[in-house]
């Protein structure tokens, strides 16, 4: 058997996802904001109401200073001043309950946002290719549905609003404060356009850093989804420690560009507030000096100072958004480049439909012309012209040493990988022209991990074949030797398998997996090492289903133990990616050496 190498990358198509520690170059701030925009535009109008509601709740703020300043005006003359303060506590109220309300929506949409972008993701993350998803870390992929889009649902609302009220209003502030004193207004500006310098300079850091952030954490979740993968054997082999320490450097790299983006986003926002205050003193005292020679009222520097406090928030809003930028940025580039890596084209089509049903139910032949493959350019082939026919219906079986590239000949029937040369034909149709979804429909395949899925048993049988009836259901319980099983579970099907079916035995496992196969009727059967965890028993058992199923459609067996296969119409030995000889158990105890020295040392032949 040969397998794909465990550091293969794709032969075709986009590069895997960036590795943790990749920096994000001066280039890549506009692609990831391109980015980011594409995450919120389907949420524009929704999040345009909100920005709104938002805007009305502000420009009301606006107006305080000056129903301010008429009250103290009011109360100068002597006259009475009950309608302006009214009119201030109406503004103070209104102007809350609106705010609040467009961030309730500005929310709303953000959820919305994260929700499509989890959706699109994970669809595309199923129909990768399979050396794509080989050539990947699982849990850094897991964390870019899961992490990376979390940062988006905090970016959109603080963004937008900063974006568009934080503008909106600070540039009305800005107007309102120069129709009240042209001259404190350009101390104050002089004074904060050393805070937009100091932005311009600090948010392309923050973009990096939180960029290493997300790589790190992807990181993580690589290492753990790698250590819960083989977590038997962790602990068999008493590597707790060594693996903790593995989790614990990624972690700690994580918390070291963790730490560098907050020290930026510190100096960001410590910045912010500290042009504030300067600009504060600053007014106070020149504002003071203009009320002392009389070019000013005091109640024009008290509405002043009011805006001006006013502003100070939407500075630091400001501040904060394009911080949130440069992190949802960094986070809709990690997005992106997922979406960017290989897919397969599934074709929609009815497969649940009867002309869908016959297909299934067809016996289809298998043929390979001259196939040659290699897992990626440079490897070694594993196939080398390979050529051989099997007709519809009855069983062949594969057999030869390891690395002869028999799990090779099922991955390229299924299409997990493309031949270099040659053809690979399917009812005499080369595979390539078969839409994939049609071609997976009409074939069963049992892997030799016999994989199980957390879940119901009865999740795990009707995978693929959501509403087979009852009775189908036991017929193949029975053929699986299954039903002893699910009648002594406290929940029948319905009870839960645990995780990777851990609740099951190995030789469980493996009846599930060939159930769940024999439950979609295929054209095609293919199983590998299929008997590999089974006792004497279940072996001779499932020799027989195997059997009685080859009369009615067509079998290929892969198998090391020559006992399951000894009675199959026909057997293909392989060696070194070639086909060495076929024929049946007799012919080729007769005429193949090789097959003779596997049979004798399995006694089954002199």
């Amino acid at each position: 058997m040969t397998a794909p190498p465990s550091v293969e990358t794709p032969r075709t198509g986009p590069p895997a996802p960036a590795r943790a520690g990749a920096r994000e170059g001066p280039g890549r701030s506009w692609p990831g904001q391109r980015a980011l925009l594409d995450h919120l535009r389907p949420q524009k109008w929704r999040m345009a109401a909100g920005v709104a509601l938002g805007l009305t709740g502000s420009v009301m703020g606006l107006a305080q200073p000056l129903a301010a300043k008429r009250v103290m005006d009011d109360m100068g003359r002597g006259a009475p001043a009950a309608g302006p303060v009214l009119l201030l506590s109406l503004l103070v109220v209104a102007g809350a309950v609106l705010a609040g309300l467009g961030h309730y929506v500005l929310q709303w949409s953000a959820e919305s946002v994260v929700c499509t972008a989890r959706c699109r993701l994970a669809d595309r993350l199923l129909r990768l290719r399979v050396p794509v998803v080989e050539g990947s870390e699982p849990g850094d992929l897991i964390s870019r549905v899961t992490s990376d889009t979390t940062l988006l649902r905090q970016t959109a609302p603080q963004a937008v609003s900063a974006a568009v009220t934080g503008t909106l209003v600070t540039a009305a502030t800005v107007v309102m404060m120069g129709l009240l004193d042209a001259v404190l207004l350009g101390v104050t500006l002089g004074v904060i356009a050393f805070a937009g310098v100091v932005v311009a300079v600090v948010a392309p850091r923050i973009g990096r850093a939180t960029h290493g952030t997300q790589e790190a954490v992807g990181r993580i979740g690589a290492a753990l989804e790698r250590v819960m993968g083989a977590f038997r054997t962790v602990k068999a082999s008493g590597a707790e420690r060594h693996e903790a320490a593995a989790l614990a450097g990624a972690a700690e790299r994580a918390r070291r560009t963790g730490v560098r983006a907050a020290a930026w986003e510190a100096v960001s926002a410590t910045t912010s507030a500290v042009i504030i205050q300067v600009s504060f003193l600053v007014v106070l005292g020149v504002g003071g000096a203009r009320v002392t020679s009389g070019a000013t009222e005091v109640s024009t520097l008290v509405a002043f100072l009011l805006y001006l406090f006013a502003l100070a928030p939407r500075i630091g809003q400001l501040v904060e958004g394009v911080g949130q930028v440069q992190v949802g940025a960094a986070a809709a580039v990690r997005i992106a480049q997922a979406e960017e890596l290989e897919t397969e084209e599934l074709e929609t089509e009815e497969l649940e439909s009867n002309e869908g049903a016959e297909v299934r139910r067809v016996p289809l032949s298998v043929s390979f012309d001259r196939v040659s493959f290699a897992y990626r350019p440079g490897l070694p082939r594993v196939h080398h012209q390979v050529s051989f026919t099997v007709p519809a219906r009855g069983l062949t079986a594969f057999v030869g040493p390891s690395g002869a590239g028999k799990t090779t000949v099922f991955s390229l029937i299924e299409r997990f990988y493309e031949q270099d040369s040659g053809r690979v034909l399917l009812g005499g149709e080369d595979v390539r022209q078969w839409p994939l979804a049609r071609l997976r429909a009409s074939i069963g395949y049992v892997e030799q991990d016999v994989p199980v899925l957390a879940g119901t048993l009865r999740d795990n049988l009707t995978l693929g074949t959501p509403d087979p009836g009852a009775a189908e259901l036991a017929r193949v319980l029975r053929l699986a030797r299954l039903d002893l099983l699910a009648d002594r579970l406290p929940d029948g099907l319905d009870t839960d398998v645990g995780h990777r079916g851990s609740r099951l035995s190995g030789g469980e496992r493996q009846r599930v997996a060939i159930a769940r196969a024999l439950l979609r009727r295929p054209g095609l059967l293919l199983l590998d090492e299929v008997t590999s965890q089974l006792d004497a028993a279940n072996e001779a058992a499932l020799r027989d289903t195997i059997t009685d199923t080859a009369r009615h459609t067509t079998v290929l067996v892969v198998a090391h133990r020559l006992s399951t296969v000894t009675t199959a119409d026909r057997i293909v030995v392989m060696q070194a990616g070639r086909v060495r000889a076929a024929g049946t158990h007799a012919e080729l105890l007769a005429r193949d050496a090789l097959y003779r020295d596997l049979a004798s040392t399995q006694l089954l032949g002199p």
